[in-house]
């Protein structure tokens, strides 16, 4: 399973650089040569994704080291925490893409009127941009990584920006050129709205929230199959990046031996664990039936 986490994304990375350093050439230069500044912009966005995707794999193959003595539980919440520094960064790039739109806003005279290359590029970026966001969403979903799903999404924005700069194009060549820059101020707003998402979702993440609600039945149906177990209970979930740690109660026969209830324990955790590739460990607690217990004395105490 490591080995495909690591070829997957190794893979998802070296797409994603190499189609993005293409687009950034193009894009500037054909910017350049037409006079579109939404165009340049968004050269600027996608030269942004390539310093995302470092960053994203940079999280994700420190996730991947095993645990250790400080870290007795793994290293997978470094793939959160890259996408929070990927929040940094296109917050930046928006800020300079957002404060040049407005300067040529306030000043007209330095808008040019762009020609049709840079509507060509659009339609070309928009293509582009298509494949390869879908290519490293999947592959992100597909071995579970926050981080590279994180630069999936945030290269899925290009399509936007690249429809915009079309529409820019068209309408300043019909007589509005304001147009153009504005465009480039939407550019600079979509990434920061990205931003925003990219980092409400690894934040949450960190901050432990609860997962769906999904998850929490497959584990009590896991539990609740094995023999002699009844009613899983008070099932508490910890993401840590791309897997997840899980606790939880389930009720036996009080008459039980110790031997019998720790087994049945054992096998609660391993059921759990083969059948869910997302959760690492489990955590089982026995409790009688019918016995009334404060579960939430463990977090007081």
């Amino acid at each position: 399973m490591d080995e495909f986490r690591n070829k997957g994304g190794r893979k998802a990375a070296i797409v994603a650089i190499v189609a993005n350093c293409f687009l950034t050439t193009l894009n500037i230069i054909v910017g350049l040569m037409s006079g579109s500044y939404a165009l340049i912009s968004e050269g600027a966005h996608t030269l942004s994704d390539v310093a995302t995707t470092i960053i994203a794999y940079a999280g994700f193959k420190i996730g991947q080291k095993p645990a250790d003595e400080e870290h007795p539980i793994g290293h997978g919440r470094a793939e959160a925490i890259s996408g929070l520094v990927i929040v940094l960064f296109l917050t930046m790039v928006a800020y300079e893409i957002i404060t040049g739109a407005f300067g040529k806003i306030i000043n007209p005279s330095l808008i040019r009127i762009p020609d049709t290359l840079a509507a060509v590029m659009a339609v070309f970026g928009i293509f582009v941009n298509y494949v390869i966001s879908n290519y490293i969403i999947r592959i992100g979903e597909e071995i579970n990584s926050p981080a590279i799903v994180a630069d999936g999404k945030h290269q899925r924005t290009d399509i936007f920006s690249s429809v915009a700069v079309l529409v820019g194009v068209v309408v300043s060549n019909m007589g509005y050129p304001i147009l153009d820059p504005i465009i480039g101020l939407v550019i600079g707003l979509l990434i920061l709205k990205t931003a925003y998402e990219i980092g409400k979702e690894n934040i949450d993440n960190i901050m432990g929230k609860i997962p769906s609600e999904d998850l929490i039945r497959r584990i009590e149906k896991i539990a609740n199959k094995t023999p002699k177990v009844h009613n899983a209970h008070n099932i508490k979930v910890n993401y840590l990046g791309s897997y997840a740690t899980v606790t939880l109660h389930i009720q036996l026969d009080g008459d039980m031996t110790v031997k019998e209830s720790h087994e049945i324990s054992h096998m609660v955790q391993e059921n759990i664990v083969n059948k869910i590739p997302i959760i690492k460990s489990a955590t089982v607690h026995a409790c009688p039936i019918g016995l009334e217990y404060n579960h939430d004395q463990e977090i007081d105490e």
